[in-house]
């Protein structure tokens, strides 16, 4: 029987030092086990193997069932232990830095934002059309608000009459593009954000398969053929659209969400305005800090839509006069002739 143990931990000392793993020693040692048993159990009484390994097999077999009982008891042991104390869950790697979580402290302590609502902006992805006097107010907020991707489109470069209003670009940055100046400006502000500039004016070619990468859309472009063809792919896609627009001393801002019974925009503009009736900033003119307050306000509907706080302004309309420092909003109501919402419009379900 001595001889059996020398062999045994002959093997798992062997099988150590050759580091093979542990359950392939005791598959051997278990394998030396079998054999002994079975020279036991056949060979005649006297036999020099017998006499060298113990004579009796019911000394084997005794050794046999009390590691089998400890087997099953250990097993009986971790079963219990595992009924009594729940499994320590696997960490998760941190979604919010310590940096992240101390910026975005005064949102999180929100009732209506907190925690969830934060992972929420920033795990959302928003386009921005135009990155101009709308676009530079609303860029800066949702990159400072930790909305972790922000696209921006926009085909023009920054010029020395865009710095009365367009405050996200600087002196030094004319001549750039104004996605290029507003990407650099948001990262500093904000490094934990993504940007994606496009450099380019947005296009129907191209319309549907950019705005399909966005979960929300933002225009703040100032021609209504740019933003019919935005309305009609974000309706297409059944994403949110956020419009603002501006003129001399006012400003109008509203969401605009049929998948969510809402009107759309070409429901409330049905047809552009004749040459003239609607002059552009260039050629009406803008009060410089009007851009700010609508482009503002379209940043705050982009985090209620995406967080769910509060009432978004779907089916309304906000005009602000800064002028006389009036406000006023109105209710909106989808048209049953619309092209693009409207029942004979196409299926976008």
């Amino acid at each position: 029987m001595l001889l059996v143990l020398v062999m045994a931990v002959a093997i798992y000392g062997i099988g150590a030092v050759m580091k093979a793993p542990a359950s392939a020693r005791w598959s051997m040692i278990g394998i030396l086990y079998l054999a002994v048993l079975l020279i036991n159990l056949t060979l005649p009484a006297g036999h020099s193997l017998r006499m060298a390994t113990g004579q009796s097999p019911v000394l084997w077999l005794m050794i046999g069932a009390s590691f089998v009982i400890f087997l099953v008891y250990r097993a009986g042991l971790r079963w219990l232990r595992r009924r009594v104390a729940p499994e320590i869950p696997v960490a998760q790697p941190e979604l919010f830095s310590e940096t992240e979580l101390n910026r975005y402290a005064r949102h999180i302590v929100l009732r209506e934002i907190g925690g969830l609502g934060q992972k929420k902006l920033k795990e959302s992805k928003v386009l921005v059309v135009g990155a101009g006097g709308l676009g530079s107010p609303a860029l800066l907020y949702l990159a400072a608000s930790g909305v972790g991707t922000i696209g921006i489109i926009d085909d023009d470069v920054v010029e020395n009459s865009n710095l009365q209003r367009q405050v996200i670009h600087t002196d030094d940055a004319i001549g750039t593009p104004k996605v290029v100046s507003a990407m650099n400006a948001m990262k500093a502000q904000n490094p934990y954000v993504t940007v994606r500039p496009f450099h380019r004016r947005l296009e129907a070619k191209d319309a549907d398969q950019l705005v399909a990468e966005f979960d929300l859309v933002l225009d703040g472009t100032d021609n209504f053929d740019t933003r019919y063809l935005v309305n009609r792919v974000c309706a297409a896609h059944r994403k949110p659209l956020i419009s603002g627009a501006l003129s001399q001393w006012e400003g109008q801002l509203s969401v605009f969400d049929p998948a969510n019974g809402t009107p759309c925009y070409q429901c409330v503009f049905p047809e552009a305005p004749a040459d003239g009736l609607a002059p552009s900033c260039s050629e009406a003119g803008v009060i410089g800090p009007l851009p700010g307050v609508i482009g503002t306000m379209m940043a705050v509907e982009a985090i209620k839509v995406i967080t769910g706080a509060g009432h978004a302004l779907r089916s309304e309309m906000f005009i602000f006069d800064a002028l006389y420092g009036e406000s006023r909003k109105f209710g909106l109501k989808p048209r049953e002739d619309c092209p693009v919402c409207g029942a004979n419009a196409p299926d976008t379900a």
